[in-house]
């Protein structure tokens, strides 16, 4: 059995694709007699994940407001480490920018118990766009924290090869040894053709305002990130050419940009077609992407996309930017479309999807499930992940 602990943030389901990640990959190596044990700075009385297939040890401090909050330093942390991590094969550290990162180094660099670091898109170039102030803070971090971090990996795992290009030479010295690791999610399309019924039941009693009517679908945070803007703006330009089509938006809506798209929908004037579901889970969620004409997801980012591979597993195409990084490998499977990450880019991919003839976009549904099961499944990322630490291990 091989023993691994992961050090991500927090494991609050909410917080998006990492934790899913960490959650699936334990859950398939726990299948094959491995284990996978999760250290966060949630505060202890957080319990989340309660069907998680290990022990999940919280040191974080209480929530609350601010930049300390926001980074999440847990004192306890550090000494833990020291204490524990040599109960393990490896360490694996799950993202970057928040203490999670500076604790890890301060226990694991230059230790006798190796680590892998997996940065989840953190080292993208668009992270450092915006203000001047926060690139000169992410660089003193990079010099004090996430540099030697890295350095002292046995390898930095990225989740596909753009991601990988992408990172080279964000921030200097840029000294670390990579690798490209598959990466995939559970079959969320698996099911017999009751359960599906079932499931599209479940979605739409969540919102009777839509109806039977046909949708296209984002599934993620509301956040500027993704996108959300883009499409409703790009939705509202071919509404008036697709009278019977409407549009979902599902997800949480931590940092409260909500508001400013409810805001743009009222003054589109397109209330009655844009539905806000909130973040979906189980069935409902199922049924949300297996009844969805198309998944749109216009990001300015994603290292891979996790909603992404959901979708293919469901056997519904995906309109998607060339920003998320696996878009080559979803156009080379015919799972979908990409675009560049614009207004104008946007609205191209719903014109061009919505001028598709029925038959083109069912053959486009069997490519987008036929790209899951060879690309994206969560046996092969977890195998994948295993393979490389091992060989890096050896």
């Amino acid at each position: 059995m091989t023993r691994i602990l992961r050090i991500i943030t927090s494991a609050d389901p909410r917080t998006g694709g990492p934790i899913e990640g960490a959650r699936q990959v334990a859950a398939a190596w726990a299948r094959a007699g491995h284990r996978q044990d999760l250290l966060t700075l949630d505060p202890p009385e957080e319990r989340h994940l309660p069907d998680y297939p290990g022990r999940i040890v919280a040191l974080g401090p209480p929530r609350g407001r601010g930049l300390r909050a926001r980074y999440r330093y847990g004192a306890a942390m550090v000494p833990w480490l020291r204490a524990h991590a040599h109960d393990y094969d490896a360490v694996i550290v799950s993202g970057l920018w928040r203490y999670s990162a500076r604790g890890a180094m301060r226990a694991l660099a230059d230790g006798p118990v190796p680590y892998f670091v997996i940065p989840h898109g953190m080292l993208d170039p668009w992270f450092r766009e915006g203000a001047t102030g926060k690139q000169f803070v992410k660089q003193l971090s990079w010099w004090w924290a996430e540099g030697p971090l890295l350095a002292g990996a046995r390898a930095v795992l990225f989740t596909s090869e753009e991601e990988r290009r992408r990172a080279r030479g964000a921030f200097r010295p840029y000294r670390l040894t990579e690798a490209v690791i598959d990466y995939g999610t559970a079959d969320i399309g698996a099911a017999s053709a009751g359960e599906a019924v079932a499931q599209v039941a479940a979605f739409r009693a969540l919102l009777p305002a839509l109806n039977t009517r046909e949708h296209l679908l984002f599934l993620g945070r509301l956040h500027p990130k993704k996108g959300c803007d883009l499409l409703i703006a790009a939705f509202a330009e071919v509404a008036g050419c697709a009278p019977g089509l409407d549009l979902v938006l599902a997800g949480p809506d931590d940092a409260g940009f909500g508001a400013v798209l409810r805001a743009q929908v009222a003054a589109a004037g397109l209330a009655d077609r844009v539905h806000f579901a909130g973040m979906l889970r189980g069935a409902a969620k199922a049924g949300a992407l297996r009844s969805a004409a198309a998944f749109v997801l216009p990001s300015h980012q994603e290292n891979f996309g996790i909603a992404v591979a959901e979708a293919l597993a469901c056997g519904t195409p995906v309109l998607i930017s060339h920003e998320v990084a696996i878009w080559r490998e979803v156009l080379a499977e015919g799972g979908g479309l990409a675009a560049p990450d614009t207004a104008a880019g946007t609205r191209d991919l719903l014109e061009r999807f919505l001028s598709l003839p029925a038959e083109e976009r069912q053959t486009m549904r069997q490519a987008a499930r036929a790209a899951y099961e060879r690309r994206f499944t969560i046996e092969r990322a977890a195998h994948s992940l295993l393979t490389t630490i091992e060989r890096h291990l050896a």
